[in-house]
């Protein structure tokens, strides 16, 4: 080895270790998730193979997310500007989350099956759902979560009904915590809504 290269070795780790210590250490992210608090007729039990006589088995069509909050980033609007609160994130993206929630609220006692892709079930009708609003508002904040459900018989793709489900929750706080906290409820009400009112106009024959 030469001097110049033996010199240029030497340097190397003093060279990387300052380049190491030029940047700090990033700042841990917060994972939060949703849909523990949808509210349900009685305790949840689990779903049967088949649906009970009398049962409405209705498909579970698409859901449909803004794209600016059905990602992990949890959404902030002011007014005219809208913002994601800094260090905080969904386990997943929120779409995906509020997905397992619309489970989640279907699987209770007295609700409607729920059917998914794959399942050999008799759905009459499907269930599609378009999140209008998912946000938290401020001042306050106040999480706001709007869905307009559509019902659709299967038969022949004719309307069943259709209707805006809507929840405000105001938070605790202006802190992580209380924000999810409240767009847990805001969820878990929307969702209650969906789910008996599916149960009032789902065909069962």
């Amino acid at each position: 080895m030469t001097r110049k290269a033996a010199i240029a070795a030497a340097a190397l780790p003093l060279l990387l270790g300052g380049c190491i210590s030029v940047f700090p250490k990033a700042k841990p992210v917060q994972m939060y998730r949703f849909g523990d608090q949808v509210a349900a007729p009685a305790a949840a039990t689990t779903t049967a193979a088949a649906p009970a006589a009398g049962q409405a088995v209705v498909f579970k069509g698409p859901i449909v997310f803004p794209p600016a909050s059905g990602g992990d980033r949890i959404l902030t609007v002011t007014g005219s500007e809208s913002a994601y609160v800094g260090g905080a994130r969904w386990v997943a993206p929120a779409a995906s989350l509020f997905d397992e929630a619309l489970l989640k609220a279907f699987d209770a006692p007295g609700a409607p099956r729920l059917a998914v892709r794959g399942e050999p079930l008799p759905a009459l009708s499907t269930l599609r759902l378009d999140v209008r609003s998912f946000e938290a508002r401020y001042p306050g904040p106040t999480v706001r979560v709007q869905v307009r459900a559509t019902l659709t018989r299967n038969a022949d793709r004719a309307l069943i009904g259709e209707k805006m489900f809507e929840a405000e929750v105001p938070a605790s706080g202006n802190r992580q915590v209380s924000i999810v906290a409240a767009y847990d409820q805001a969820v878990g009400q929307v969702l209650a809504g969906v789910r008996d009112w599916t149960a009032a106009t789902a065909p069962t024959k």
